[in-house]
């Protein structure tokens, strides 16, 4: 078990994901990492989306593996989509596909977005 850090960037009524299909399943995560020495949320969105972010507050806490924290990011720099992290190129991974997407926030219901009650509270939060 360790701690997570994820950054929620919302831009233009939709929230940034990482679409993932992995052992024949669809689904959506919040951009981020396990933290470890010299891992941060900032780090994280760098090299998993290729944009820096300014990392504001906690906006949810769920206990899950570990503590996952989710934080509300705003981009400061870079180009989303354009992360060279290990998820990219380490071709020895073999951990499905990494597809960074913008969704429109009234849809994560109707998604398979993991944590779902982050995506939840999102949607009430924003409506």
């Amino acid at each position: 078990m360790r701690d997570r850090g994820s950054v929620v960037l919302i831009k233009d009524k939709k929230v940034g994901l990482i679409k993932r299909i992995r052992e024949g399943s669809v689904y959506y995560v919040f951009p981020g990492g396990g933290i470890e020495e010299g891992e941060t949320p900032e780090r994280e969105a760098l090299e998993e989306l290729g944009v820096k972010v300014k990392v504001n507050e906690c906006i949810a806490k769920v206990q899950f593996n570990g503590i996952q924290y989710f934080f509300n990011a705003e981009i400061i720099g870079g180009v989303f989509g354009t992360g060279k992290g290990e998820e990219y190129t380490d071709e020895n991974r073999d951990r499905g596909t990494y597809l960074p997407t913008w969704i429109e926030i009234e849809k994560l219901s109707t998604i398979d977005v993991r944590p779902k009650e982050v995506a939840l509270q999102l949607q009430t939060l924003l409506k």
